[in-house]
């Protein structure tokens, strides 16, 4: 068993910025799958670096599902394995960052109505931490990108009932799709403005398959569909994700990673243009680890993060490093 990093690409030597500023960790993952593992102990490693982590928030990823039982019930594992590192970090005296303080499950929304019942089962396992679900609709056109979901699955019926019951039960939407497909989460969200929607990794700007070579295009198409999806007041997004293989930014293929400067400069007009209209109150920064640990480091990430925002007021800072996270995820 490999853990999730490559240690043949070198990283840059960065002590953490502002090490005082506290930060919920609003998107991050454990698990065991492809041959590689990150687990408790290798997050833990991570987030030792200087930054002052506070609390974070756990998203499913397929992982630790029950082996048997009915099929719609084997994501509960999950958000059992969830809750067990929740309790183990929070029964160590000398820990004071809340791991998993806010867990977000899968279910199958599909089901419509019926989803009722893994909703309670999520919410049975969890000791009060569980907040929500996250059930990707990524597609696209192209065929040259991981497509999770058939075409049109945000405008589904039998989906919708499911969303409309994640309301009932007082919990919230994450979404996870990639930026042509914007405008169906914008449609969405006005057909059920009582639910509280968190757009994943800044909207997902695409950069590989059709869209490699084409950022200036990529960037208006991803900026007109954020703008409609920012007139929609319960949606909230996070800030991050840039590091991922689909963003075209190919940092994993380097030998040495990226500085916080340059992605600073990289990322910073998507940054900038999602807190313009969204506005702090509805951002909130994510170190989507460890998806992201193949092309930077934790501390890089969030130096990054901090040099993007030395202009804001620091009600705005406090804001996307932690209070929109924390109110959001009621943490």
């Amino acid at each position: 068993m490999v853990k999730y990093e490559n240690p043949s690409i070198e990283t840059p030597i960065e002590a953490a910025l502002e090490r005082e500023l506290p930060i919920c960790d609003s998107h991050h993952h454990l698990w065991v799958r492809s041959g590689a593992r990150y687990l408790l102990d290798d997050f833990l490693l991570d987030i030792s670096q200087g930054h002052n982590i506070v609390s974070t928030v756990a998203v499913e990823c397929g992982a630790f599902y029950r082996p048997q039982g009915q099929d719609e019930l084997k994501p509960l594992g999950e958000t059992d394995f969830l809750e067990n590192v929740a309790k183990q970090v929070s029964s160590d005296p000398k820990s004071v960052i809340r791991i998993a303080a806010g867990i977000v499950g899968h279910a199958d929304l599909c089901l419509g109505d019926a989803v009722a019942l893994v909703l309670e089962g999520h919410l049975k396992s969890s000791s009060g931490r569980f907040r929500g679900i996250r059930h990707s609709s990524t597609w696209d056109a192209s065929g040259e990108l991981r497509s999770e979901a058939p075409r049109g699955l945000l405008g589904d019926r039998r989906f919708r009932e499911g969303l409309a019951c994640l309301q009932r039960y007082g919990l919230s939407f994450d979404a996870w799709l990639y930026h042509p497909q914007l405008g169906e989460l914008a449609d969405l969200a006005r057909a059920l403005p009582g639910l509280t929607i968190i757009l994943n990794h800044a909207g997902a700007p695409l950069g590989i398959g059709p869209y490699a070579g084409q950022s200036k295009k990529v960037f208006e198409s991803w900026s007109d569909g954020m703008a409609a999806v920012a007139g929609c007041p319960n949606v909230m997004v996070k800030l991050g994700g840039f590091g991922s293989e689909r963003s075209g930014f190919a940092w994993h293929r380097r030998s040495t990673r990226p500085s916080s400067t340059e992605i600073a400069a990289a990322i910073t007009p998507y940054i900038e243009f999602c807190v313009e209209k969204f506005g702090a109150a509805r951002c909130m920064f994510e170190s989507n680890f460890p998806v992201e640990k193949r092309a930077n480091s934790y501390v890089v990430v969030w130096n990054a993060f901090k040099l993007i925002t030395r202009g804001y007021s620091g009600d705005e800072r406090r804001a996307l490093f932690h209070d929109t996270a924390a109110r959001v995820y009621r943490l």
